[in-house]
C-alpha cells in the first residue's frame, strides 16, 4: 500500500483552488450564523396618555390657564412581523417622542442571525410567503442601521430627514442576498 502524494502539479492547483473556494464561501454565506444567536435589550421608549386629573382648588383658573401637561411618546404605527426568507416573529412601532423625534421601536424579535442583516423602513406592502422577499428595494426605502441583534427588544433612530407618513412597512433585510428574513406593516395607530 503506498501514500497518498501530491505528485502532480495539476492536483495542487485543484487543492489550493478548492481551498479558496471553500474560504471565499464561508466569507459570503456565514454558515456559523446559522448556529449563533446575538441577543439585545434595550430600553424601549414608554408610551403613555395624559391623565385628566382635576386642578387642586387652591389653585387660581389663571395658575391653571398657564399650566401645560407634559409632552408624552405616542405610537404612530404599528404591526406584527411575518416570515419572509427565515421563521421571523416580533413587533414594530414607529414612535413620535415627546421632544419631536421618532424611533422605530422592535419588540421581542425572533429571526435567525445572518451575514449582513440591515433595518429598513419601506414604502413597500407587506406581502407573505416568497412573493414578499424581494418586493422592499423596489420603491422608497431608508436603512436605520444593522441590526443589532437577532433576538429581543432594540431601538433605531428615524433621520430627521425621514417622514414617518412615509413609510408602510419595516423589513429586516439581508444586503449580501437582497432579501427579506421577516417584515411588519405598520399600520396607523
Amino acid at each position: 500500500m503506498g501514500k497518498w502524494i501530491f505528485r502532480s502539479p495539476l492536483a495542487w492547483a485543484g487543492l489550493a483552488s478548492a481551498v479558496v473556494v471553500a474560504i471565499l464561501a464561508s466569507y459570503w454565506f456565514q454558515p456559523w450564523k446559522l448556529f449563533t444567536d446575538t441577543y439585545v435589550d434595550e430600553a424601549l421608549p414608554v408610551v403613555g396618555t395624559a391623565s385628566a386629573t382635576p386642578a387642586p382648588a387652591s389653585v387660581t383658573p389663571s395658575h391653571t390657564a398657564s399650566a401645560s401637561a407634559p409632552a408624552l411618546n405616542e405610537v404612530l404605527a404599528a404591526g406584527e412581523f411575518v416570515t419572509h426568507e427565515h421563521e421571523t416573529t416580533g413587533s414594530a412601532e414607529i414612535v413620535r417622542l415627546a421632544d419631536g423625534r421618532h424611533q422605530l421601536v422592535i419588540r421581542d424579535l425572533n429571526t435567525s442571525n445572518g451575514p449582513d442583516l440591515r433595518v429598513w423602513l419601506t414604502d413597500q406592502p407587506v406581502t407573505r410567503g416568497t412573493a414578499g422577499w424581494r418586493v422592499f428595494d423596489d420603491g422608497e426605502w431608508v436603512e436605520l442601521a444593522r441590526l443589532k441583534g437577532n433576538r429581543g427588544d432594540q431601538v433605531y433612530e428615524l433621520p430627521a430627514s425621514a417622514d414617518p407618513r412615509d413609510f408602510r412597512s419595516v423589513s429586516i433585510w439581508c444586503k449580501r442576498f437582497a432579501v427579506s428574513f421577516g417584515a411588519a406593516d405598520l399600520k396607523t395607530t
